[in-house]
């Protein structure tokens, strides 16, 4: 049995940038173990397996565009929402099987998902999430301020823990001890203004199996109502400052954040399992 493996960095700006994500396309569902004995294998923040065949509760689909049913896993668990993910499944689909098309829709975990092409970018269309803002002297955020060694400004909860800081520089030079961090629902980011995007961003969730994520699309979900009220402004500029880093332009509308980027396709393979 084969199946197919595209390697492709979203949210890249130059070579050797981005999120490495890898992209199975499947006839139908495998076991389940076997999807994640692959997102193990692959070794990679996120696999993304999506088929054709849309599930019964999926409903009809929002338009006559291409749809899939998509899933991620990482190397530890499947996940409810990737954003890098999602657009690297996106290109690849659009570039390999619809290259007439402008647009595809996916319908996951976390409902239905629209990617868009615009020009050289393609335009990730995410529920946005909200975050109360919490005492950063409370326990958790005490705790993950000092696994990041960090003294942040605000913190707020939400599906992430966000802990913003005074400059880019402290975003940048922050080394986390992940044996002190804390345990959390899924993943932690740290974020300041940018000295020339809007804002910047790291993000950690070792309790997901991604010590530290290059570039997070979903983190970005959360990120862009903090910032858009912030600076006051619903078009934004960001930047991951990951090893490898990432670019995005951010836009918020009403309850959804557009997320816009590039992808380069590093590789595409065969993986060969036993019938």
């Amino acid at each position: 049995m084969e199946v197919l493996l595209h390697q492709i960095d979203a949210f890249a700006d130059a070579p050797f940038s981005g999120n490495p994500a890898a992209v199975m396309p499947l006839l139908s569902w495998l076991p389940d173990e076997l999807l994640q004995h692959l997102a193990e294998e692959n070794n990679l923040a996120e696999t993304a397996f999506y088929t054709s065949a849309l599930p019964p509760d999926a409903g009809a689909a929002p338009d006559n565009s291409p749809a899939y049913h998509l899933r991620w896993f990482t190397p530890a668990t499947e996940v409810d929402l990737c954003g890098h993910a999602t657009l690297a499944a996106a290109a690849q689909i659009l570039d390999d099987m619809h290259p007439g098309a402008d647009r595809v829709h996916f319908y996951t975990r976390s409902g239905w998902l629209r990617v868009d092409r615009d020009r050289d970018d393609l335009v990730l269309d995410l529920p946005s999430a909200a975050s109360v803002e919490i005492d950063v002297h409370e326990q958790l955020p005490r705790t993950l301020a000092k696994a990041l060694g960090v003294r942040p400004l605000r913190a707020y909860a939400g599906v992430d823990v966000v802990l913003m800081v005074t400059s880019e520089h402290e975003v940048r030079e922050a080394n986390p001890n992940f044996s002190e961090f804390p345990r959390m629902h899924r993943g932690a980011i740290l974020t300041a203004a940018g000295e020339e995007a809007d804002f910047v961003s790291r993000f950690f969730a070792p309790g997901q199996g991604i010590p530290e994520d290059p570039v997070t699309g979903s983190a970005h979900a959360q990120l862009m109502p903090l910032w858009s009220r912030e600076l006051g402004r619903t078009t934004l500029s960001a930047r991951q400052l990951s090893a490898r880093g990432g670019a995005l332009r951010c836009t918020l509308s009403g309850d959804r954040v557009r997320l816009a980027g590039r992808c380069r396709r590093y590789l595409d393979g065969v993986v060969r399992l036993a019938d």
